[in-house]
């Protein structure tokens, strides 16, 4: 059986996730107290008990998101030892870190270190209300790209994530992405502003990207035990000296989703496993290719062998 593991990104936090993990798995607890430790502060205590507005703060939701993810990870390798390695991973933007702790490549500890500066980095690089993202439906890659071409006027404006067909977030300076949405409707295009802190993933993101390139210059990267697709080319990687300047790429840079479903798929999977809070690749991944199953792995009753899934 080909399969994938699929780590969610930024959006799918919520106060309590992990916390049945953690009553149900010593291995999962270990993780979440080595994040609190990495991190010198209570990280357990805000993704269990919140308050909501903190843990959905970047700098907190990127080190809660990967936390929870991992300790699923660890959850099901402990529920089921010996588990198989898959034929690739793939996470969506902050994702994309926890897939390469599952390959080996990065340590959980550093991982934790580097997304909680990542987050704080991309929240800073610009000054709150100049930067805004929007979400586009019922659009090809080509006309999306065509009207931030159209509504930039000067200003940084691009697409963002290519999430899977028809729904594509752009991102840039706030009046950009205002007069974007204003003219999609005249293009029959659907537009819906997103409540989001930074304009991730474009240009304006460029001093996050340094600071982040700064941060993995001082890790040791690891040899990958299985190839990661990264989110800026949508190609399988194995060489641990491109971990770092693909995962700096990233930060200001769009994250080439369906693409990287669709090159999965291409390569014989159809077994994917969502690892982490939230079903929202789940979703994404149904409508780019049928083909692929895609089973949660999060709860405590769902770390089951896969072919019993």
């Amino acid at each position: 059986m080909t399969t994938a593991w699929l780590f969610p990104g930024q959006g799918t936090q919520e106060v309590g996730m992990g916390k049945a993990l953690c009553e149900a798995s010593a291995a999962a607890r270990a993780c979440f107290e080595a994040a609190d430790r990495a991190l010198g502060f209570a990280l357990t205590k805000l993704c269990f008990e919140g308050p909501a507005e903190e843990l959905t703060l970047t700098k907190n939701a990127q080190p809660a998101i990967l936390t929870a993810s991992i300790a699923a990870l660890a959850a099901w390798r402990e529920a089921v030892p010996g588990l198989e390695n898959p034929s690739f991973a793939a996470g969506h933007s902050l994702g994309e870190y926890s897939a390469l702790v599952a390959a080996g490549a990065l340590a959980f500890e550093d991982a934790v270190r580097v997304v909680h500066l990542r987050g704080r980095a991309m929240h800073d690089a610009v000054p709150e209300g100049l930067g805004a993202m929007a979400a586009i439906m019922g659009g090809e890659p080509e006309q999306v790209s065509a009207l931030c071409a159209e509504a930039a006027a000067g200003d940084v404006l691009a697409p963002a994530n290519f999430n899977s067909p028809g729904q594509i977030v752009i991102s840039g300076g706030a009046r950009a992405v205002a007069r974007a949405v204003e003219l999609a409707g005249s293009k029959k295009l659907k537009a819906i502003p997103l409540k989001v802190s930074a304009p991730f993933h474009s240009g304006l993101m460029a001093p996050a990207a340094r600071a982040v390139e700064a941060a993995l210059a001082e890790l040791t990267i690891r040899p990958l035990a299985f190839p990661v697709v990264a989110n800026v080319d949508a190609k399988p990687n194995t060489e641990a000296s491109r971990v770092a300047e693909l995962l700096v790429q990233q930060v200001d840079g769009p994250v080439r989703w369906q693409e990287s479903v669709a090159f999965m798929a291409g390569a014989g999977v159809t077994t994917a496993f969502e690892v982490g809070p939230g079903k929202v690749l789940a979703g994404l991944v149904k409508r780019i290719d049928k083909r692929i199953s895609v089973a949660s792995r999060f709860e405590p009753d769902s770390f089951v062998a896969p072919q019993s899934a």
